[in-house]
């Protein structure tokens, strides 16, 4: 399924958005000039589309206990459907993940993680993913910072 083409107006919405998903729709609407009404119409056939996926709650998991933040390189022996839908389906859901990565080139999944302590981490880390047959090698890295981007991506 192809989708439609954006235009100007489309893509200086979705800026908006992506700069602060909280903006009213009567101030998206007043920086691209439209009348609210039209706006709305708009935002919604983006969301029809899938073009706008979600909003999300960007929160600060030290609040919640998560006092470090990981990305683990995971790699695994078995690349069947199977095998890669069941990985990605069962390790999505854990409280710990905040993100999972199918990948193309040496690592088969980046997965971005909040844990309390390095203890919690380690029990993580054997406990979720070693621990699975199909999993051949495992690299974690801490997080010492992270900065999402506001700028709508270009391409």
């Amino acid at each position: 399924m192809s989708k439609r083409p954006l235009d100007k107006t489309d893509i200086a919405i979705l800026a908006a958005l992506y700069k602060d998903a909280r903006m009213s729709n009567k101030d998206i609407a007043e920086l691209v000039g439209l009348a609210p009404s039209s706006c709305l119409e708009r935002i919604k056939k983006l969301q029809s589309e899938q073009v706008i996926k979600s909003a999300q709650l960007n929160v600060d998991f030290q609040a919640l206990g998560g006092n470090i933040q990981v990305m683990i390189s995971v790699r695994l022996s078995d690349h069947s459907r199977p095998t890669v839908d069941t990985f990605q389906q069962q390790l999505a859901i854990l409280p710990e993940v905040i993100s999972l990565y199918h990948m193309g080139g040496e690592n088969d999944f980046l997965l971005h993680a909040s844990l309390g302590d390095t203890e919690h981490l380690r029990d993580f880390v054997f406990n979720a993913i070693t621990a699975r047959k199909e999993v051949n090698h495992v690299e974690t890295a801490l997080i010492y910072n992270q900065i999402n981007g506001t700028v709508l991506p270009k391409v």
